[in-house]
Order: C-alpha cells, then sequence, then structure tokens
C-alpha cells in the first residue's frame, strides 16, 4: 500500500469499510475534503459518523480501503502532519484531575504555534475560569474547554465530532462563528460532524450525507440549493424500474405513489413529465428525504 497520495485534496477517503461483529458500521465509502473547505458530515446517530473521523484520521484502521491527509497515509503521519491538526471527538475526556489553566499550559507546550491571546479570549467569552478543575465542569463546559484546545495550535486541519452536542442554542451559535472566523483567518479546512442539520447551512460549504454507514450525498452547499429537486409522483403515473438520469433516492409514499430525489445540472430538463412539479428542499428537509 502506497504511503503517498498523488491527490491535492487535504482529506481524501477510498472505498472504506469496518465491521464490528455483525455490524457493517462504514460500507464502501469514499470523500474528498479540499483545502479550505468546511465540510458538514451530516448523519443520523449510530450513522457511523464517528468511526469514518476516526479512520479518516488513522486513529482507527479501516478493514479496507485507504485514507490520506495531506496526501499522507493516515496511519503512517509525520510529526508535522500531525501538529497541524486538531481532533475533538464526541466525549472529550483527558487530564480530569487538572486545571483549566494547567491543562491548556501543558497542552501548549507541545505547540510552537500556540496563540495564548486566542485562548485567553475563548476563556474569557465563555465564561471558563483556568482555575476551575476539569472533572468538575459541566458537559458543555468540557467540550467547550476541548474546544479551546483545538483553536489554540492554530491547526490547519479542524476535525470536530459533534462539536455543539452538549452546548446550548446561544453558546451553539457562538461556538459556530468561532469556528468559521478562525478558520478564514487562517485558511484552515474545517470537518464537522453534527445531526444538527441547521447549523450547517451557517457555516458549511460542503455537506457529505451519511446513512447506515454508507455515502449517499456529497456536494457543495450552493449545488444542492440549485440542483437537487423532488418530485411527487401519483399512484398512478408508471414510473420505470431503472434509475432516472440525475436519481439519488426513491421512496414510495403511503398512497401508493412515489417520492423522487433527484440532482439536475443548471439548465437540464427533468427527465420526468413537465406536469410534476419539482420542489426545491431545504437542508433539513433533504436530509430527512435521503434517510427516509
Amino acid at each position: 500500500m502506497s504511503a503517498v497520495c498523488n491527490s491535492e485534496a487535504v482529506i481524501e477517503v477510498r472505498g472504506l469499510a469496518k465491521r464490528y461483529a455483525d455490524n457493517q458500521v462504514l460500507d464502501d465509502v469514499s470523500l474528498r475534503v479540499e483545502s479550505g473547505s468546511i465540510l458538514g458530515l451530516v448523519g443520523r446517530n449510530g450513522a457511523g459518523k464517528s468511526t469514518l473521523l476516526r479512520c479518516m484520521l488513522g486513529l482507527l484502521r479501516a478493514d479496507t480501503g485507504q485514507a490520506f491527509v495531506q496526501r499522507r497515509d493516515a496511519t503512517r503521519l509525520d510529526d508535522q502532519t500531525k501538529s497541524a491538526l486538531s481532533y475533538v471527538p464526541q466525549l472529550p475526556d483527558s487530564f480530569p484531575w487538572m486545571t483549566v489553566g494547567a491543562m491548556l499550559d501543558f497542552v501548549g507546550s507541545l505547540y510552537p504555534n500556540w496563540d495564548v491571546e486566542l485562548v485567553k479570549r475563548l476563556l474569557e467569552r465563555w465564561e471558563l475560569s483556568r482555575a476551575r478543575q476539569l472533572n468538575k465542569l459541566s458537559p458543555g463546559e468540557r467540550q467547550q474547554v476541548a474546544l479551546i484546545r483545538a483553536l489554540g495550535s492554530r491547526p490547519r486541519l479542524l476535525v470536530l465530532d459533534e462539536p455543539a452536542a452538549a452546548l446550548d442554542p446561544v453558546a451553539r451559535r457562538e461556538l459556530l462563528r468561532e469556528i468559521v472566523g478562525s478558520a478564514a483567518e487562517q485558511g484552515a479546512t474545517v470537518i464537522l460532524s453534527t445531526h444538527i442539520v441547521s447549523d450547517l447551512e451557517r457555516i458549511a460549504s460542503e455537506v457529505a450525507f451519511l446513512h447506515q454507514g454508507r455515502l449517499l450525498l456529497q456536494a457543495g452547499l450552493d449545488e444542492l440549493k440549485d440542483e437537487v429537486r423532488r418530485i411527487v409522483l401519483p399512484a398512478d403515473f408508471s414510473l420505470p424500474q431503472e434509475r432516472l438520469p440525475g436519481e439519488i433516492v426513491r421512496h414510495r409514499l403511503g398512497d401508493g405513489g412515489y417520492s423522487v430525489l433527484l440532482r439536475l445540472a443548471a439548465g437540464s430538463a427533468s427527465p420526468l413529465p413537465g406536469r410534476f412539479q419539482a420542489q426545491a428542499l431545504g437542508l433539513e428537509d433533504l436530509f430527512l428525504e435521503l434517510v427516509r
């Protein structure tokens, strides 16, 4: 297996599969993440998002397939590549006996580009005392500290697994604003997984939908808005069994009709008769249609 990929993508995974006993957690997943993008990885709880992120970064070995970070095999990253990325798991839990300040000072000593002023500003913004012990923080506060630790190193690649799950709506919006601001300032690439689809419409440049271990769709947010349409067909319409041009998924409705999701290139005509109206979908409705 080659340790180097010729792709210019910051992250590329090819045909990743992972099984635990009888549970196929990932099933032939392939995706690319371009430099400077903010990719939202969307899926219901149990869809395989955390496993994909860990395989993507070489923290977990896939059964089959390859993952590359900055063109290097994810399982064989050098120290320079590792120091340029930050990963925050869904349940951050490190150094629970330490105070917030002691942990951040210790972690900061390991990174040459540690941003003391950014860390100070975020602690003040989120009203987190350096003197508090980590195991005495609420789940939301622990998540905020983990994110400060991740942002403090000024990473070129920031990977966040459900970063806002334990936060209230106000704190979640502030966090997302900080992620976008830091990414733009540093030219960083961000990958964040979530099941809160509405968060992504504010910040993501690209979205990937994961369901039952399979990647259903990956596209830019603007492309999804411009190109993806839903057409509802009555029960008396004879829908061909073969997939239509641009078809993403179809679902049988309770009345015997069909809901068909299509991706149509700009300016192209629908493959179905014009009397059936093509409906544009918001991101949340699109997600629900995909995983129905």
